[in-house]
């Protein structure tokens, strides 16, 4: 069905008891979204169909050419697109943008070959670090994961898409959000709560189901996002990011066990002494 978060395929299945089979296969949707501003082209992501006018949002905010979500005036289906692959997202008359800032393509990819440092400093100069002092004990972050996978409907019939997730300061679900690709997860959450007319997400923390990238924390870190945590690694630009920007990152996340490879002053119980 078009525009649906998964797709059914008949596919030859093997098992060692059964032998060869013909079944039907879920599979995770996937399929590209071009994203307008005020009628100008600024994006195309592969994206799992749903909640788009959330990752446009979230896009546009994580980017730093949106502040708030009460920017956007409506969003707008291209009227020539039947298949709801382009979205406009339409600006009150007052808000005035600026395209050029948007980074993705330049520096985002984890194969680009930019400096890190550049890039961390080009980030930094549209987002200060987080300088938010709470602290979480150890329980409550172990019981993040299965509450992430608890919400994930979607994962739980196709087994392919990545999930993020907002928690509350009690460890309440706030959002969660699935797709292909990590980003556009992440773009999801940020954009939901900007539409909801949330402010920076402090004293809250994102789970991501994958690994840690650059693009991760600088997502969360427009958010004011100054926990986040996931079930598998960071990369090496992603820890120092973190560091750079004041936010806890915490990998591993699974299994009884977690790494802190960032803000350690947020975890309860936790030193500092082992970077030092």
């Amino acid at each position: 069905m078009k525009g649906a978060a998964s797709v059914k395929a008949g596919v030859m299945a093997y098992d060692r008891t059964r032998g060869w089979m013909g079944i039907q296969d879920d599979l995770a949707a996937e399929e590209p979204l071009e994203i307008r501003v005020d009628t100008r082209p600024v994006s195309v992501t592969m994206r799992t169909p749903g909640h788009d006018e959330e990752l446009a949002a979230g896009f546009l905010l994580t980017e730093g050419i949106l502040r708030r979500g009460d920017e956007i005036a409506r969003f707008h289906a291209h009227p020539r697109n039947a298949s709801g692959a382009v979205l406009d997202v339409q600006l009150h008359p007052e808000v005035r943008v600026d395209l050029g800032r948007l980074t993705r393509h330049v520096f985002a990819a984890s194969s680009c070959g930019l400096c890190g440092k550049a890039a961390i400093a080009a980030v930094r100069a549209m987002h200060p670090p987080v300088e938010d002092a709470f602290e979480v004990d150890v329980d409550w972050l172990l019981g993040l994961p299965a509450r992430m996978r608890e919400a994930q409907a979607t994962f739980e019939t196709t087994g392919g898409l990545h999930a993020a997730a907002l928690f509350d300061a009690n460890g309440g679900l706030v959002v969660l959000r699935e797709d292909v690709g990590r980003h556009n997860a992440v773009d999801k959450v940020v954009g939901h709560r900007a539409l909801q007319g949330g402010g920076p997400a402090r004293r809250m923390a994102l789970l991501v189901s994958g690994r840690l990238s650059f693009e991760i924390l600088q997502k969360a870190l427009a958010a004011g996002i100054a926990l986040v945590a996931a079930v598998s690694a960071p990369s090496s630009l992603a820890v120092e990011f973190a560091r750079e920007s004041g936010q806890t990152l915490v990998g591993f996340l699974r299994d009884g066990r977690f790494n802190v490879y960032a803000g350690q002053g947020r975890i309860g119980g936790c030193s500092d002494s082992s970077r030092k």
